[in-house]
């Protein structure tokens, strides 16, 4: 038996319970995974709510990293005492120990410790994919990043800035501003003060930024349109104060002919060849210090729920994870 977090019914923080759960014996392209350290992100949000269903009852949770404690056939090459990281489905994280896919684990170079592998592969890959395919970022583009103090905004912010951008971020507090900067943002805006298009406008000399990175949605959604150059990409990747509403696909004509894309990770490394160049090129990027990751609470496993409430108050920075005992 295993202890880990389940939902048998969608719901708030309180739906989650700390209980015993069975694990079986890995199979066929399998390992048994003892989790070290288990990212917390804004999909486990969705996933506890029914805003992405899954079947239940259910363990929640997409990212991890522990050690390998036993593998089935055909295991990719994985054995016993291997450390490991991942951040893909199938869900399950939120355990001390679980069985999964060997081909959606990825080594841990020695570099790279167990609690930052938690707090950046989701976050990290997710940022790799945002400016280095979905639109990449090149030297003198000006970028928007909402939520720029947040776990992906943080990553953004730092990468980005060292890709030669020019980073502009949406933040909701003056300390959060402060952090943003510290990070590579080098235009910090309080959206709870300005009007952040305008703002945009203003730092852009008219001209608009090449990019918007928006993981916040409803809230932020039609005034990012505004702060695009003709050409530009509307990049909606997250959702956090809610769906955006159906609109008229002309208002992207009249805006500038904006590109508009709503790409997940999971397509990104479904792959197993595109999951290793990520997390290869995130590993190399935060051991060589361009990018360093924030981990700014850790919590123990059956504290979760606490942890789910801290991240939709909107009262964390930087990345969450939970610790088994």
């Amino acid at each position: 038996m295993s202890k880990a977090i389940r939902i048998h019914r969608t719901g708030g923080p309180e739906v989650m319970t700390f209980e015993d759960v069975a694990v079986p014996a890995p199979g066929p392209g399998e390992v048994l995974l003892r989790q070290t350290a288990i990212g917390v992100n804004f999909i486990d949000v969705y996933h506890r709510t029914g805003l992405y269903p899954a079947a239940l009852p259910t363990v929640l949770g997409l990212e991890g990293a522990g050690i390998v404690e036993a593998v089935g056939p055909d295991s990719d090459g994985l054995q016993p005492g291997d450390r490991v990281a991942y951040a893909n489905p199938p869900i399950g994280a939120y355990a001390e120990r679980r069985v999964i896919p060997a081909h959606r684990l990825v080594r841990l170079p020695a570099a790279i410790t167990d609690t930052q592998a938690a707090g950046m592969m989701l976050k990290g890959m997710t940022a790799q994919y945002l400016l280095r395919r979905t639109y990449r970022v090149q030297p003198g583009d000006a970028i928007l990043v909402h939520a720029a103090a947040g776990g992906v905004g943080l990553l953004l912010c730092q990468w980005a800035s060292h890709l030669g951008a020019t980073v502009i971020g949406t933040v909701g507090s003056e300390e959060k501003a402060a952090l943003a900067q510290a990070h590579g943002c080098h235009h910090p805006i309080l959206y709870t003060r300005e009007n952040f298009a305008a703002r945009v406008r203003e730092i852009t000399d008219g001209a608009g930024v090449a990019v918007v990175y928006d993981s916040v949605g409803q809230d932020t959604f039609e005034r990012s349109l505004d702060c695009l150059r003709p050409l530009g990409m509307m990049v909606s990747f997250g959702q956090s104060s809610g769906k955006i509403a159906p609109f008229d696909t002309g208002i992207l004509a009249a805006k500038g002919s904006l590109f508009l894309t709503r790409p997940s990770l999971m397509t990104y490394t479904a792959k197993r060849a595109d999951l290793v160049a990520s997390a290869a090129e995130l590993f190399a990027v935060v051991a060589d210090g361009t990018v360093k990751v924030e981990v700014s609470r850790s919590y123990p496993l059956d504290q979760a729920a606490q942890a789910h409430r801290d991240l939709e108050a909107r009262l964390t920075t930087g990345s969450l994870v939970l610790l088994p005992q």
